[in-house]
């Protein structure tokens, strides 16, 4: 793989673009930036809790410009695993509105009981009444989707639990183990270089989170950029990297450094061509 080919983007949100409500500096110039030079990009989030129209509202609201099709969602690739394997299935929710927007999208069928899978998202209305429902599918036999394994999530004043918190209380409950779609898994990355149509190896995956974001990159074949944004800093993306047992193709100090980078790896794969 060469680390100047450049064709396309997969960039994280949550601590890639932003935090929060607050843009991180330098997101609303890189993306202008793409769009200048033509470059495809996808926004690539685990986030399965707003659906792609409340992204990029979010997006747009705090100065860079998104169009929902530029959005791509562990929900929507959970939605997608689904219904490609099972047609209309019965699935049982924990989560929020985007995850079962996609679901119902995808022709999938929301219920409370029988399920013939269980889907996990991020719940901030999670309860132990949830909790047991969504344990006793699984061990009645249902199959157990999670949406993405992220324990923390970045959030305008420090970190808050993630989707990957409450699956570790399902999974401990039900001795099941789900099938992750989101980063670092390959499904997620597989789903959104198909909507790109290009192939890894020219699409570079930018994030902030070596476990998720790096660890994707690495499953897939795309080269890597880690930005020292959100997660990882100058302090401790050397040890997260070690934890995720992968390295980043280049580590960035923030958007700014990202966007010069961009460009002359983009000038350095078009003289190559």
């Amino acid at each position: 793989m060469s680390v100047n080919s450049l064709r396309g983007l997969l960039i994280d949100l949550d601590g890639t673009m932003y935090h929060g409500g607050i843009m991180i500096p330098g997101a609303d110039e890189l993306i202008a930036e793409l769009r200048r030079l033509e470059i495809g990009f996808l926004f690539v989030t685990n986030n399965s809790s707003a659906t792609p129209e409340a992204f990029a509202e979010r997006l747009n609201t705090m100065g860079i410009p998104a169009a929902p099709r530029e959005v791509c969602t562990s929900a929507q690739g959970a939605a997608a695993y689904i219904a490609e394997r099972l047609p209309g299935a019965r699935v049982y929710v924990v989560g929020e509105h985007g995850l079962r927007a996609a679901l119902a999208e995808a022709g999938l069928q929301l219920v409370e009981d029988e399920p013939d899978i269980v889907v996990q998202g991020i719940d901030r209305q999670f309860t132990y009444e949830k909790l047991a429902k969504a344990v006793g599918h699984i061990r009645a036999g249902a199959g157990f989707i999670l949406t993405n394994p992220d324990l923390l999530v970045p959030a305008e004043h420090g970190l808050m639990p993630g989707a990957g918190s409450i699956g570790a209380m399902l999974k401990a409950a039900s001795g099941a183990e789900p099938t992750v779609i989101g980063k670092p898994s390959a499904i997620l990355m597989n789903f959104a270089l198909n909507r790109l149509r290009l192939n890894a190896s020219e699409t570079w995956m930018i994030g902030d989170n070596p476990a998720t974001d790096i660890a994707a990159a690495h499953a897939v074949g795309c080269p890597s950029a880690l930005v020292l944004t959100g997660l990882a800093t100058g302090d401790n993306y050397k040890e997260l990297l070690a934890s995720a047992g992968c390295e980043a193709t280049a580590v960035i100090d923030n958007l700014f450094a990202l966007k010069q980078f961009i460009g002359e790896r983009l000038a350095s794969s078009r003289q190559s061509r």
